[in-house]
C-alpha cells in the first residue's frame, strides 16, 4: 500500500462535526427568541389582495403574523449593492405584487416552531390572479442591460475570426444541440438564520458562503454602517453556490427582528428551499463545430440560452468553456436567456464550466467519432497552448500531462471494444476535459504565535466542508517550522480579517495567500528578536534555528516580555479589484481530464457507473487526502447531473414538481463504486498566487457528464444529448 504524503492529513473539525459538536446556524439559540414560519404563494403571477391572521393569532403560542403593511422599506442604500452578491434586487413583503409561486407573503412568529408552521397553514390570503409566463418554454431574448447584473462576470457574445467561412470551407461539420435541466442543491443544512437586534447594531448567525457580503447588504438595508452588522456563520452545512449570495428570507427574517424587537430565527424547510433559493437554470446549447479531414478546429460556434426570472436576467455562462478549451482561430459565442415567473436561478457547482463542458465535451466526441479520431486525439490536436480568447499565456498548463497519466491509469489506450458484453451489460469508455475558470479574491488574515509554540489563524472564511480550516494552519506551520496540529484555525465570523467568497474555487489561492504572508512576518519578527538576518533563519519544532545556534520561539517571546507575536497578511488583486479570473498577463485557470467506464442494460434502460480517472493540473496540491476528497465528491456530483438530477416545472400551476428530497433522485453510495482514482499532476502556478496554488473545488464536477454520455454512445450506440440519461431515454436504443 503506498503511503501518504505528510501533508495528507486529516481534517482538524472532523471530530467536531462527527461528534455533534459543531453548531451551525440552525442550531445556534438565544434568550427570548422566536421562530419563524413563512406563508407562501400558491399562484405564480399576481397580487396580494387581503390577509386575515385571526385563527393564525388565537393559536397558543403566536406572538405576531406579519404582513407587507407592517414592513418598514428597505433603504435605498440596497440598490446600491449589486448582483451579485445581492442575489435579486426583488424583496418580497415591500409590496403585493407576486412574482413567482412559493414568494412569502406574511411571516409567522411564534415562541415553538411547531406554532409557527401550524399557524402559517391557519392565515387566509386572498390573492388576484394574472396570467404567468413559463420560461422552459419562453423565446430567447436578449439581456436587458438594467437587469443583466450578472453579464458582469464575462461578455454575453464574444467572436473572433470567421465562423460562417471556416465553416462552410469544414472537411468535418457537426451541429447539434444539448440540453440539461434546471437543479437545486440540496445542502444537509437547509438557509437558515437568526437575527439579533441590540439597539441599532445587528447580530446574525447565518448559512453562508461569504460573511462580508452578507454584512454589507444588510447594512445597506438599513441604511446603516456596515460595522454596526456582524456576522456568525463558523460551519456551513454545505452550499455548492446556494448560500452564496443574500436571498430575500435573510433580508425579511432580520426586518421581522427588528419590527417585533426579539430575536427571530428562521429554517427554511425544503419547499422553501426550492421557491426562495435559487436553481442551476434549464440551459440550452446549440453547439458547431468545423474540423479539417485531420482534425483540426476551423470553426467553433456555441449559443447558449438559460432560464431565468422576470426581476433579473440571471445568466449561466456556458460559453466560457468554448473561449478557453480548445484552439481555434475561429470563434463566436452568445448568451441569451428565457424569462419566466420562477424564482431567480443562481451558481450552482460547477457554474458556468460545468454545463459548457457538458455541451462542449459532447460535441467533441460527435466529431471524434465522424473523423474517426480518437476522443483523446483529436483533443491532442487541438491542444490550447494560450488562452484562445486572448492569445496570453497561460498562468500554467500541464493537461497534457493529465492526459498521459489519465490515459495510463485508466488504460484508455488498451480499453474493451465498445459493446463488449458482460452478462447483461455492454460496456462503455468515454472522456471529457475537465476545467474551471480561476477566481481570485482579495482576501486578508491574522496568524498569532504563543509563547507555548502554538498558532492560530484568523480570517472571516466560512467552512462549507471543504477543509479550509486544515489546510490555512498547514500554510502557517509550513512556514513556522510548526506540526500543523499545533496550529488552529479561527473563522467563520465578520469581527475576524476579511476573507474573499468560499465559492468560485478561490479560497485556498486567496485566503490561503495571505495567511502564507502573515506567517512570513511572523517569522520576519522571530528574526528580529533573535537579532539574526530574517533570510537566513530556519523554524523548527518551536525553536529558531541559525546554522548550529538554537533558541526557543518560548524564550525568545518572554525575554521579550511577550506572550504572542502577531502579523496581518493580504492577498491584493491588482488596481485594488476585489475578484479577478487571473492576472492580467495570464489567464488562469485549472485543467483535468476524466475517463469512464459504464456498463448499459439495453433491454431494462439500466445505467451503471463501474469506474471513473480523473488527473487534475491544478498547481500545488496543500492537502492531497482533502484535495482527492473534493475530487471524488465532484466526480460524484457529475454523475448525478448526467445520469439523476433535474428538477421539473409544471407549466399549468407555474411551480415545481417535486419540492423535496422524496421526489429528487441523488447519488447513494450503491450508485457509486469504489474505483474512482483521482491523481494530480505535480505543478507550481507562481503566476496564480505566491502558495502556487489553484482552485479544485469545483473543478472535479466539470467534463462528468460529457464523458458519461460518450460512454453511453461507445456502449449502445445511442447519442443521447438530452441530460440526466434515465432509463426511458436509453430504451429508445
Amino acid at each position: 500500500m503506498n503511503r501518504e504524503p505528510d501533508n495528507a492529513i486529516a481534517r482538524f473539525d472532523g471530530p467536531t462535526k462527527v461528534s455533534g459538536k459543531a453548531l451551525y446556524a440552525g442550531d445556534q439559540f438565544q434568550p427570548s427568541q422566536l421562530y419563524a414560519a413563512f406563508v407562501t404563494s400558491p399562484i405564480s403571477c399576481g397580487r396580494v389582495e387581503t390577509v386575515s391572521s385571526v385563527s393564525a393569532l388565537a393559536k397558543p403560542g403566536v406572538v405576531r403574523v406579519l404582513t407587507a403593511a407592517d414592513m418598514p422599506r428597505v433603504h435605498s442604500a440596497l440598490q446600491q449593492v449589486t448582483v451579485p452578491p445581492l442575489a435579486s434586487r426583488f424583496v418580497p413583503m415591500q409590496e403585493n405584487e407576486i412574482m413567482h409561486e412559493g414568494q412569502p407573503v406574511a411571516i409567522v412568529l411564534a415562541e415553538t416552531l411547531e406554532a409557527a408552521e401550524e399557524a402559517a397553514k391557519l392565515v387566509q390570503v386572498r390573492y388576484s390572479r394574472s396570467a404567468f409566463s413559463v420560461a422552459d418554454t419562453s423565446p430567447p431574448a436578449a439581456v436587458m442591460p438594467e437587469k443583466g447584473n450578472y453579464s458582469k462576470a464575462g461578455p454575453l457574445a464574444f467572436a473572433k475570426g470567421d465562423t460562417g467561412a471556416a465553416y462552410a470551407a469544414a472537411s468535418i461539420k457537426l451541429t447539434a444541440t444539448y440540453t440539461q435541466p434546471s437543479r437545486h442543491a440540496n445542502p444537509m443544512e437547509p438557509s437558515a438564520i437568526l437575527a439579533v437586534w441590540n439597539a441599532d447594531k445587528l447580530t446574525v448567525y447565518d448559512s453562508v458562503q461569504h460573511l462580508p457580503a452578507v454584512q454589507n447588504a444588510l447594512a445597506a438595508v438599513f441604511g446603516l454602517p456596515s460595522t454596526n452588522v456582524r456576522v456568525v456563520s463558523p460551519h456551513t452545512g454545505g452550499g455548492f453556490g446556494a448560500k452564496a449570495f443574500i436571498w430575500s428570507h435573510e433580508i425579511l427574517a432580520c426586518i421581522a427582528a427588528r419590527v417585533v424587537q426579539r430575536p427571530v430565527k428562521l429554517v427554511l424547510n425544503r419547499q422553501n428551499m426550492y421557491s426562495i433559493v435559487g436553481p442551476q437554470p434549464q440551459l440550452t446549447q446549440q453547439v458547431s463545430l468545423g474540423a479539417s479531414a485531420d482534425g483540426r478546429l476551423q470553426s467553433l460556434e456555441h449559443k447558449v440560452s438559460n432560464v431565468t426570472g422576470q426581476t433579473d436576467d440571471y445568466v449561466e455562462f456556458a460559453t466560457a468553456s468554448s473561449r478557453a478549451f480548445y484552439a481555434c482561430d475561429n470563434i463566436k459565442v452568445s448568451q441569451q436567456v428565457r424569462r419566466g415567473n420562477m424564482v431567480l436561478p443562481t451558481f450552482m457547482r460547477s457554474p458556468w464550466d460545468g454545463p459548457g463542458s457538458w455541451g462542449l465535451g459532447a460535441a467533441m466526441d460527435e466529431l471524434a467519432r465522424a473523423l474517426k479520431i480518437d476522443p483523446l486525439d483529436l483533443r491532442l490536436k487541438n491542444y490550447a497552448e494560450v488562452e484562445p480568447e486572448s492569445g496570453k499565456t497561460w498562468s500554467s498548463k500541464k493537461l497534457r500531462e493529465a492526459y498521459s497519466l489519465g490515459a495510463e491509469r485508466f488504460g484508455w489506450r488498451t480499453r474493451p471494444k465498445g459493446g463488449t458484453r458482460d452478462g447483461h451489460w455492454r460496456i462503455g469508455c468515454g472522456m471529457a476535459d475537465c476545467s474551471q475558470g480561476q477566481a481570485r479574491f482579495h482576501s486578508t488574515a491574522r496568524v498569532r504565535l504563543r509563547a507555548d509554540g502554538t498558532a492560530q489563524v484568523e480570517s472571516s472564511f466560512c467552512d462549507i466542508g471543504t477543509g479550509p480550516a486544515t489546510i490555512f494552519p498547514q500554510i502557517a506551520a509550513e512556514v513556522l517550522g510548526l506540526p500543523p496540529q499545533r496550529v488552529k484555525a479561527l473563522a467563520g465570523d465578520t469581527n475576524l480579517p476579511y476573507s474573499g467568497p468560499t465559492y468560485g474555487s478561490g479560497t485556498t489561492i486567496s485566503t490561503g495567500a495571505a495567511v502564507q504572508l502573515a506567517a512570513k512576518r511572523i517569522r520576519e519578527q522571530l528574526a528580529r528578536l533573535a537579532a539574526w538576518p530574517s533570510a537566513d533563519i530556519e523554524l523548527r519544532d518551536g525553536r529558531v534555528l541559525l546554522g548550529k545556534e538554537s533558541r526557543s520561539i518560548e524564550e525568545l517571546l518572554k525575554s521579550a516580555g511577550l506572550a504572542e507575536i502577531a502579523s496581518d497578511g493580504a492577498f491584493d488583486l491588482p488596481n485594488g479589484a476585489p475578484v479577478d479570473m487571473g492576472s492580467p498577463q495570464y489567464p488562469a485557470r485549472s485543467f483535468g481530464a476524466i475517463f469512464v467506464e459504464v456498463g448499459v442494460d439495453d433491454e431494462l434502460g439500466l445505467l451503471r457507473l463501474r469506474r471513473a480517472t480523473g488527473v487534475y493540473s491544478a498547481g500545488k496540491i496543500i492537502n492531497p487526502r482533502t484535495a482527492r476528497s473534493q475530487m471524488i465528491g465532484g466526480i460524484i456530483w457529475g454523475w448525478g447531473m448526467a445520469a439523476m438530477e433535474g428538477s421539473s416545472f409544471e407549466p399549468t400551476l407555474g411551480r415545481w414538481y417535486s419540492k423535496d428530497l422524496a421526489g429528487v433522485p441523488l447519488p447513494v453510495n450503491a450508485d457509486i463504486p469504489s474505483e474512482i482514482d483521482v491523481a494530480f499532476v505535480d505543478e507550481f502556478d507562481s503566476n496564480a498566487g505566491p502558495i502556487g496554488a489553484k482552485g479544485i473545488g469545483e473543478l472535479g464536477a466539470t467534463g462528468v457528464a460529457a464523458a458519461v454520455a460518450n460512454a453511453v454512445f461507445d456502449a449502445i450506440g445511442l447519442r443521447v444529448r438530452d441530460l440526466p440519461i434515465t432509463p426511458s431515454k436509453l430504451l429508445g436504443a
